[in-house]
């Protein structure tokens, strides 16, 4: 394994020699090292700077400050010059004879569009067949300790967390069709681990900032304010791509815009603006009477924009994580194949897919509100408090300026 905290390489050692955390509390005060400082070593990924403190790790762990770097994954720049000049070597080192065993999974679900499996997304990907799905999103948990179905581990060390993260990573690029896209949705501090890693394999294509709202504020740290959606192109170029446009930020009270778009007023699109990398109307789903189970659930709305930008009717959407379900049903809604696992019930899951009307509707009144500059409501407001509309600039010089293949997009200014 991996170590991304040197805080996890020292609980490794302890395990090993069957002693307890207080033993090495006790080994540090020793040497002048408070048990704060080390609690610290789990939010960070390097060795300290405090010759003393390195010292002390070194002997614990019974390591050079090398072999420390080298457990973490890393090697400092004075010996990379050896490192790739016994490449071979290395390789002879690390190589290891292949199993092609796979395993055969009984669907839990399946219908028409699409299959369901009950079980550890990593187990049930190793018997999915290369390059066979469209598009992926995977909305793991955050490590948060929260508490979720039996088998599901929410409180790993950040080594473990990351490892498996990588792990499933991995099997989602092997799936994933050349031109395909893959999401993550996951916070900041672990996109940044996702993006560095998908990096190696894929083509950067975006970093997606949602709005998180009803958040709390963190001492001592900045007010934590969005989600992180981090997403990847298979190759160098993604095989589809529509547009996907929303309608104009306003304010709910008065129907004036947000945003001071100036003389630029008659040359918006009525057709919306083009969404953005940062995504401030999703909403989570926080009431009981609109969620599908008792934990956190995704949006309908945030899989739409999703599954719609990056698919066509007939793709394979792919979900490791399928939690409520969410993907499967805005795909099945979205006449797209889909395939999942979920390792906790998947009663809740099936039972949505049957029973679609709640979906649906949802879906069809998010539908309804985009594709227009303004929606019905919000228009009626702007003429009751004499703020502009597109009709207001229909027979002017300037309105050629308003199709959709010629109009301006100020959104992304």
């Amino acid at each position: 394994m991996q170590f991304f905290s040197v805080y996890d390489l020292l609980l490794n050692k302890v395990r090993e020699n069957n002693r307890t955390p207080d033993d090495m509390y006790t080994f540090f005060r020793a040497r002048k090292i408070k048990k704060s400082q080390i609690i610290e070593l789990q939010q960070t990924a390097f060795i300290p700077a405090e010759e003393n403190f390195r010292k002390a790790l070194c002997d614990f762990l019974n390591m050079t400050e090398l072999e420390i770097e080298l457990s973490m994954g890393r090697i400092p720049a004075s010996y990379r010059d050896s490192y790739f000049q016994n490449i071979k070597e290395i390789a002879r080192l690390l190589s290891k004879a292949e199993d092609n065993t796979t395993s055969h999974f009984l669907p839990y679900y399946e219908n028409e569009l699409g299959c369901l499996y009950n079980g550890d997304c990593i187990k049930i990907m190793h018997s999915l067949p290369d390059a066979c799905v469209d598009l992926v999103f995977a909305d793991p948990p955050f490590n948060l300790g929260k508490v979720y179905d039996p088998g599901i581990d929410d409180s790993l060390t950040v080594s473990k967390y990351i490892n498996w993260t990588y792990e499933w990573l991995d099997e989602c690029v092997r799936i994933l069709k050349p031109g395909g896209r893959i999401f993550i949705y996951n916070l900041p501090k672990w996109c940044v681990y996702i993006a560095s890693h998908l990096g190696e394999s894929l083509t950067f294509w975006a970093w997606i900032a949602i709005d998180m709202k009803f958040s709390l504020p963190i001492q001592s740290r900045l007010y934590p304010a969005h989600y992180g959606l981090v997403a990847f192109v298979k190759g160098t170029k993604a095989t589809t791509f529509n547009n996907q446009r929303i309608p104009l930020q306003v304010c709910r009270h008065c129907g004036g815009e947000l945003k001071d778009y100036g003389g630029y007023k008659n040359k918006m699109n009525p057709l919306g603006v083009n969404v953005s990398d940062v995504w401030t109307d999703i909403y989570p789903v926080r009431h009981k009477s609109d969620k599908n189970r008792k934990y956190n659930e995704l949006s309908v709305k945030l899989l739409n924009r999703i599954i719609s930008m990056a698919t066509n009717e007939g793709d394979i959407v792919f979900d490791p994580f399928g939690g409520s379900g969410t993907t499967y049903a805005v795909a099945q809604l979205l006449n797209r194949k889909w395939m999942g696992c979920e390792l906790g019930d998947c009663g809740i899951i099936k039972h949505r897919l049957i029973n679609s009307r709640r979906d649906k509707e949802q879906l069809e009144r998010i539908q309804e509100e985009s594709g227009c500059l303004f929606t019905p409501s919000i228009m009626e407001l702007r003429r009751k408090n004499g703020f502009w509309i597109c009709e207001d600039f229909k027979g002017k010089d300037d309105t050629e300026s308003m199709d959709g293949q010629l109009a301006l997009d100020f959104s992304q200014e």
